[in-house]
């Protein structure tokens, strides 16, 4: 699973049959058919979820970077009928338009390493993954923004666990300054927008092929672990 997402095929199955069977059968000398192999996907949910956090993740540096990203199921005009998130998947609106899917919530160092991610619905506000401790409770210093995470509340509540929440100011955020190092940071934070695009356009995390929420998940992980791998590479 986390070999595909690295090797520039952009078919499971074709990766599977061409070079895991041909040319990769000294690593995994029991292989099984294709489809017996999609259905034990769902088996390696924990221990690769387990991998990505103990052995692939980076470590907090004092300046870390958080955004989200949306994740379509579907296209736009197959909503009605689309039916295998239908009572996961939600509609939601990014900075590109509404989509139906869910959203990816990264949080990344200044160096590309991926800290914590977190899967919502895509009608989830981007705000409220940083409310539950469990998302951040790993953070310290600096954490970069765009203008969707502005908020008086969330922005007291992280300064007191010791985070201090960047972002643009807006025209309306009347005696509201930003020191010179806090404007230095925000022009880094196409850090994370870097991180959304390798994800996408080179690891595969998202595709409107799935079949069950199992392997949409299973996916997910080896994405995030392949990714994990070009960043330590």
């Amino acid at each position: 699973m986390i070999p595909f997402h690295d090797s520039g095929y952009r078919c499971l199955k074709h990766f599977y049959l061409e070079k895991v069977c041909k040319y990769l059968r000294h690593l995994f000398p029991e292989v099984v058919s294709h489809n017996r192999f999609v259905e034990l996907e769902r088996e390696v949910a924990i221990p690769l979820a387990l991998f990505i956090k103990k052995v692939l993740w980076g470590k907090c540096t004092g300046i870390s970077f958080v955004d989200s990203t949306p994740l379509r199921v579907c296209r736009p005009h197959r909503i009605r009928i689309h039916k295998v998130f239908k009572s996961i998947a939600k509609r939601g609106r990014c900075s590109m338009g509404w989509f139906f899917g869910f959203k990816l919530h990264l949080i990344c160092n200044e160096k590309g390493e991926l800290l914590n991610f977190m899967i919502t619905p895509g009608d989830i506000d981007d705000r409220k993954p940083l409310e539950y401790k469990a998302f951040i409770n790993f953070l310290y210093g600096k954490l970069v923004a765009d203008k969707g995470y502005i908020s008086k509340n969330l922005f007291q509540r992280l300064f007191i666990d010791g985070i201090q929440l960047i972002t643009k100011l807006k025209s309306n955020m009347k005696g509201a300054l930003m020191s010179i190092s806090d404007k230095l940071l925000l022009r880094k934070r196409a850090i994370i927008e870097t991180v959304n695009d390798e994800l996408k356009n080179i690891a595969l995390i998202k595709h409107s092929r799935h079949r069950c929420f199992d392997n949409f998940i299973i996916n997910l992980l080896g994405a995030i672990a392949a990714y994990c791998f070009i960043t330590v590479r």
